[in-house]
């Protein structure tokens, strides 16, 4: 091949643009070198040298990449559009005391990724910390890849926050892993979560009101209750006064209370959850709220599979819909408490379409005494529970519709009037039977 002068004169033109192009390009940002005098490894307290460095790449709002190692420090201050990466596992923020290891407050623009911060066991002030990182009233935040561990207190607190919180590794901490306040247009996504004292994941506001959080693809499991109560520890996902919280597609076991907990959360969706080994009621809608779609997720083994109450304190209208529910057990160490009911509701609910099988008392239970109105349980499967369906006797009660369920197994009968959590009279399943405030046909006891 040959080639002219015009020819070559434009391809040796175009090979320096090329090479003016790269020379112009900004250097990509790298891990920090011994010049910064940041000393991995070294044993000595890192906090000043990495305050600088924080400090300055957010004033060039550059990103700052650490570099293999472990890190002591004690409190790190975050700032607005602070992007802080490091080497996955290998990048270690160690700490050596005080109050949390990093802190945000008004920090919109955060990113932080992909290392660990390593809470040592150490005691941590409450007063000036509740968790290894803290972020408060900072919005489009990214806390991605994370790992947190050995913490005091919690993992990651925040307050008046919103952004991504996804893909983090929080095990081993003395009180919740993820424990967010007044979110504002927050996602809590894809997080592993292992051996907290307390809780999981806490959505709370501190009056109620809208939240609007989205909760989903989270595994949690080992959550105890060191802390003691009825219920307020113990859980792996509690949303408390947070309004329109979604709560979907999340794997929760192994926890000393509840899987997913709505107290006076209205319009909270659990949906798709798979949980199992729970202590107490696995999917819980009490206290003063106003709707709770409970819908097509997986129970195996609890106190109760699903619970809908406190009517008496406002809590009303829910739909429980395609469930599938299995081996309740009974407390019999409780004094009170015991249960091993499938699904309970009391006020303004549709219950249909669940399978339930293995309820060492309930099936579906209806009411609590006076504490019922319009309920209706139609097309549910259930199978080998003591009694397939209690429904409240109390003439005070509201209306109940029980129509074309199957009851399988029934040692105790098929539906039974209940006086609290006593059976008494025969077995409404057969014949029909209707009152100016019930009714209850074509149901199926074999």
């Amino acid at each position: 091949m040959t080639f002219d002068r015009r020819r070559l004169f434009a391809a040796t033109f175009g090979l320096g643009l090329l090479s003016s192009t790269a020379v112009a390009r900004p250097k990509a940002p790298g891990p920090v070198g011994a010049d910064t005098g940041l000393a991995p490894d070294s044993g000595q307290d890192q906090t000043e040298v990495l305050q600088r460095l924080i400090d300055e790449a957010a004033n060039r709002r550059t990103q700052l990449t650490l570099p293999p190692g472990r890190f002591l420090v004690r409190t790190l201050t975050l700032r607005p559009n602070s992007r802080i990466s490091g080497a996955g596992s290998a990048t270690i923020l160690k700490n050596s005391g005080g109050g949390a290891m990093l802190v945000a407050d008004a920090a919109d623009n955060l990113r932080l990724d992909n290392f660990t911060l390593d809470g040592g066991r150490l005691p941590l002030a409450a007063n000036r910390a509740k968790g290894l990182l803290t972020i408060i009233r900072s919005s489009r935040i990214g806390v991605r890849d994370l790992s947190l561990r050995d913490s005091l207190l919690g993992g990651i607190v925040l307050d008046r926050s919103g952004g991504h919180v996804t893909g983090n590794m929080i095990a081993g901490v003395a009180d919740a892993a993820i424990f967010s306040t007044d979110a504002i247009g927050l996602e809590i996504t894809d997080n592993t979560i292992s051996d907290a004292a307390n809780n999981g994941i806490l959505v709370w506001r501190s009056s109620q009101g809208e939240d609007g959080t989205k909760v989903s693809g989270n595994r949690i499991e080992k959550i105890g209750a060191a802390a003691g109560g009825s219920g307020q520890n113990g859980n792996g996902i509690n949303v408390y006064r947070a309004g329109n919280v979604l709560v979907t597609g999340n794997r929760i076991a192994d926890c000393a209370f509840t899987a997913i907990r709505g107290n006076a959360a209205s319009n909270i969706q659990m949906v798709a959850n798979n949980c199992q080994r729970l202590g107490e009621v696995a999917l819980y809608a009490e206290f003063g709220f106003q709707g709770a779609l409970i819908a097509n997720n997986l129970v195996d083994g609890a106190a109760t599979g699903v619970s809908v109450t406190n009517f008496n304190e406002g809590g009303r209208l829910a739909v429980v819909q395609g469930n599938l529910i299995r081996n309740l057990v009974r407390r019999e160490a409780e004094a009170v408490d015991k249960r091993g009911d499938g699904i309970a509701v009391e006020a303004d609910a549709v219950v249909t379409g669940n399978t339930i099988e293995n309820a060492a008392t309930f099936g579906i239970l209806i009411g609590w005494g006076r504490h019922m109105r319009d309920v209706t349980a139609t097309s549910n499967l259930i199978r080998n529970a003591r009694v397939g369906i209690g429904v409240t006797g109390d003439t005070a009660a509201g209306a109940v519709m029980i129509t074309a369920n199957m009851i399988s197994g029934a040692r105790d009968g098929a539906i039974r009037s209940l006086k609290f959590s006593q059976p008494y009279g025969p077995d409404l399943a057969i014949g029909r039977t209707d009152t100016a405030r019930t009714l209850i046909e074509r149901n199926l006891a074999i």
